[in-house]
């Protein structure tokens, strides 16, 4: 066996998407099309996956990142798919092993599926092994020939009779190539179309003209090799990955009440015995314990939720981390970097940001706590607020073990509230506050008896 090489063709426009982003960066459960399509390719262990790239290049280089073996080819201008392939011949200098070809945008094929079409490939002599499935509904694909069962060609659509067209075999757009012959033949294809583009299919004669063996493999799943060329296509696929994510979360002990509104992406977990509600949001590497409760409207974005924690309706976490037994919402928001440690409290309307509340900590109602680390066993006010920007950098705010801070107070930071520190309701604190202190800097008050009576009369 030969070494294994991976080619992704991934230089179209996908002019049908009506979209200014390339067909390839949208993405489903939160991976683009394709990285879900380099993902798939890992299973085969490659030596080297290229991706031929094309409109917006760069963008999609930006996307995929760096990986290993990873490299890039340029088709320009776009001439169909054998000539995509073709500009990858200088990345195939020892011409030897195999090469998978892929579509950038068909981002449901399964690992399996993709292991078990290289080593059928790898049992036979072939040249070109193609994968193939069976529609009960062809129209629009490329049908497969075969004459006395073997494989003589493909026909697309437009060109097919109507004979052919009753074919339900269709070509998948996915092949495994010995490298050796490959390129000679590549370059042999013909224009075809008012746009002179040579397609991949065309090598099937030229190889069985050659003496080559060109044959197919069965995708028992038709839907695995679904491309993508619409925003329709990509709503259907997009709730069939969905579907199965939630399927799968539910075979593991998780209660989904209304799985049609629910949507976790593919690389989240969640423990057994949570319980989401309808309407529930979970994106990117976010992590969610047992015996949970996510109650609807809730988003949660490559965070960290412990066990046994509650979040009410409507509340957005960002990047942050809930310890076990935390309770937050309704109507919550953990911006980036906000770290809640075990049994704390954070209730409705109010917001952290870059903020760490220790253990047993409370934050019930109303207020902003941003750029500050508060010790265990804080209470916090409604309608606090720590102001931590001056306008032209951010400051710290710390509140340490015990402190309570009463309603309606403003934490001019930087600022320290010392151990069991106390800040009186309504003041304004804009010096660190010592140990075991009260703060207070309210005015003094003023009442005016019967001012409201003597107003009235002036008027009258």
């Amino acid at each position: 066996m030969g070494a294994r090489n991976v080619v992704v063709l991934a230089a179209g426009k996908g002019t049908r998407m009506r979209s200014r982003r390339p067909k390839v960066l949208h993405r489903i459960a939160g991976r683009s099309l394709i990285e879900r399509v380099l993902s798939s390719s890992a299973a085969i262990e490659p030596r080297m996956t290229t991706v031929v790239l094309g409109h917006m290049a760069e963008e999609i280089k930006q996307t995929v990142g760096a990986r290993p073996s990873l490299t890039f080819a340029l088709q320009e201008p776009q001439l169909g798919t054998a000539h995509a392939l073709q500009q990858t011949d200088s990345h195939f200098a020892d011409k030897t092993g195999s090469v998978v070809v892929l579509s950038g945008d068909v981002p449901r094929l399964r690992p399996a599926t993709l292991l078990s079409l290289v080593e059928h490939h790898e049992q036979t002599a072939a040249a070109c092994t193609m994968l193939t499935t069976t529609l009960d509904r062809p129209y629009g694909y490329g049908r497969v020939i075969r004459s006395q069962g073997e494989l003589v060609g493909v026909v697309e659509e437009a060109d097919a009779t109507a004979e052919q067209r009753k074919i339900r075999e269709i070509n998948g757009g996915i092949y495994v190539f010995e490298l050796e012959p490959l390129f000679k033949a590549l370059a042999q294809i013909p224009e075809a179309g008012p746009k002179h583009e040579r397609y991949l299919p065309a090598i099937i004669p030229l190889y069985r003209q050659q003496g080559l063996i060109a044959t197919t493999f069965p995708a028992t799943d038709s839907d695995e090799i679904r491309g993508i060329n619409s925003q329709t296509e990509l709503a259907e696929v997009s709730g069939m990955v969905r579907r199965a994510k939630n399927e799968e979360l539910m075979g593991s002990g998780v209660t989904i009440e209304n799985p049609a509104t629910t949507y976790v992406d593919d690389d989240v977990r969640v423990g057994a015995d949570t319980v989401i509600h309808p309407g529930v949001m979970l994106e990117g590497q976010t992590t969610v314990g047992e015996r949970c409760e996510l109650h609807s409207g809730v988003r949660v974005v490559d965070s960290a939720i412990g066990d046994d924690v509650t979040i009410r309706n409507h509340c957005i976490v960002t990047e942050s981390s809930l310890g076990s037994g935390t309770v937050i919402g309704p109507f919550a928001h953990l911006r980036p970097g906000s770290k809640l440690e075990t049994n704390t409290r954070v209730g409705n309307f109010v917001e952290l940001k870059k903020t760490t509340l220790g253990e047993g900590s409370k934050a019930n109602h109303l207020s902003y706590l941003g750029d500050a680390t508060v010790g265990r066993n804080v209470n916090i006010g409604a309608g606090t607020i720590t102001c931590n920007y001056d306008g032209r950098e951010k400051h710290e705010t710390c509140l340490e073990d015990g402190v309570f801070i009463g309603s309606g107070s403003q934490l001019v930071a930087p600022i320290t509230v010392g151990r069991d520190g106390y800040v009186a309701a309504g003041s304004c604190i804009t010096e660190d506050v010592p140990a075991d202190a009260l703060a207070i800097t309210r005015g003094r008050q003023t009442t005016k008896t019967g001012w409201v009576v003597g107003r009235k009369g002036d008027g009258e």
